[in-house]
């Protein structure tokens, strides 16, 4: 049985469960939880296995993650919930809504999922493990940030959005990032099984983002049996922290026009 992980909590009403990305831990969605609450429905924002005060799985994959994920659905005892992940996030939602239908009643998709081919997986992995191989004994995970975060960014970030990123970035541990960026690639989930997905999904990115560029979400809109894909204008890899006033305005459009209330 997969432990617990570690996760915060805000307000009452529908579940919300948000996933980060392999770049920061729950904090990245704190504009999130804020709104969610305000909003009616009870906001849980995850660390993810290995991150913040979460015990790390072993072997860490898909597979692994995505019964973490359950695991603390089971234990919010709120099924089937609302999962929104971001960048490996949502592909660990994505995963966990595939093995686990009954749990998850809808999904946002938030700058990740599938990646189009070999060539974006590499654009997304290889800058992330050349910055994390050049610390060395001496560098940190803070130094990381600085310099990783701006480079995926749009040019409409709002410039406190870009702190907390850089912000929750520095706090990662590098062993736990090291293998989040190793499992990044074994995504395989492909059109075949994605067509069976009986969630309504929203897909929500950057148009600036180079990590899950727009036409990875429209194509992976175009196999999701329900789907609708929208694009932030200059927004990079974290539409929730550069442009969290229309990231939010979407989500909650989304959200409760298909709510369900427990």
């Amino acid at each position: 049985m997969p432990s617990i992980p570690h996760f915060t909590s805000l307000g009452s009403g529908p579940v919300v469960l948000m996933l980060h990305d392999a770049d920061g831990d729950h904090i990245t969605f704190a504009p999130q939880v804020e709104s969610l609450a305000g909003a009616g429905y009870r906001a849980e924002a995850w660390d993810m296995p290995g991150y913040g005060y979460s015990a790390p799985v072993e072997p860490y994959t898909f597979k692994a993650l995505a019964a973490s994920c359950a695991a603390l659905i089971d234990a919010l005892q709120a099924a089937p919930v609302a999962l929104i992940g971001h960048g490996m996030g949502a592909m660990v939602a994505l995963e966990t809504a595939l093995r686990q239908p009954q749990r998850v009643h809808r999904l946002v998709l938030c700058a990740g999922g599938p990646p189009l081919d070999a060539q974006a997986v590499h654009d997304w992995v290889a800058p992330r493990q050349a910055a994390l191989a050049a610390l060395g004994a001496g560098g940190s995970m803070a130094q990381l940030a600085q310099t990783l975060v701006p480079r995926f960014i749009g040019t409409g970030a709002l410039a406190q959005g870009v702190q907390l990123a850089v912000h929750a970035l520095g706090r990662v541990y590098p062993g736990a990032y090291r293998h989040a960026l190793d499992a990044l690639p074994t995504f395989d989930r492909r059109a075949p099984v994605l067509q069976r997905l009986a969630a309504p999904v929203l897909l929500l990115g950057g148009a600036a983002d180079r990590c899950t560029p727009p036409a990875a979400l429209e194509a992976l809109a175009q196999v999701l049996p329900d789907a609708v894909h929208v694009s932030l204008p200059q927004v990079g890899h974290w539409p929730q922290l550069e442009s969290p006033e229309a990231f939010d305005a979407v989500l909650l459009h989304f959200l409760a026009e298909r709510r369900v209330l427990h």
